[in-house]
């Protein structure tokens, strides 16, 4: 059996940065200091996400990194809805930046329709507007 991704958009994030900023700050509140993604949705593919999938980032319409999947476990804010924790890999890997449409909640998406991780060296570069880098990516420059 393969595996499958997820695709989820990061709302609020205007640059990785962001994202891992936001991390950090929230690592506190995380058990074990790991990173988290609370959704109201189980992934039904469950296995195959194990398996070695990941989270990828959706950050101003462009997919420009993505964290390794550990984990799926059940969480109850007090309200009685069972939820879904994405528990994911604190290490965030860049990607070549790939547009996607705004959606909502997270979609699967299958290896080969995801874009490659950046080369060492690169994983901090931040220097394009995410517009720009839509833009570039959209003609196959990117």
């Amino acid at each position: 059996m393969g595996f499958v991704n997820l695709l989820k958009l990061s709302v609020g994030s205007e640059s990785v940065a962001d994202l891992v900023a936001w991390q950090e700050q929230n690592a506190v509140h995380w058990p074990q200091g790991r990173a988290g993604h609370v959704t109201r949705m189980w992934p039904k593919r469950e296995a195959e996400l194990l398996a070695g999938g990941s989270l990828y980032w959706v950050i101003k319409g462009v997919i420009l990194c993505r964290q390794r999947v550990l984990a799926l476990e059940q969480v109850d804010h007090g309200d009685g809805i069972a939820r879904c924790a994405i528990i994911l890999d604190r290490e965030i890997i860049r990607t070549a930046p790939a547009p996607r449409r705004p959606f909502q909640g997270w979609r699967y998406i299958a290896p080969e329709d995801v874009p490659p991780d950046l080369i060492a060296g690169r994983d901090g570069d931040d220097s394009l507007p995410p517009e720009l880098e839509r833009a570039l990516s959209e003609i196959g420059l990117r």
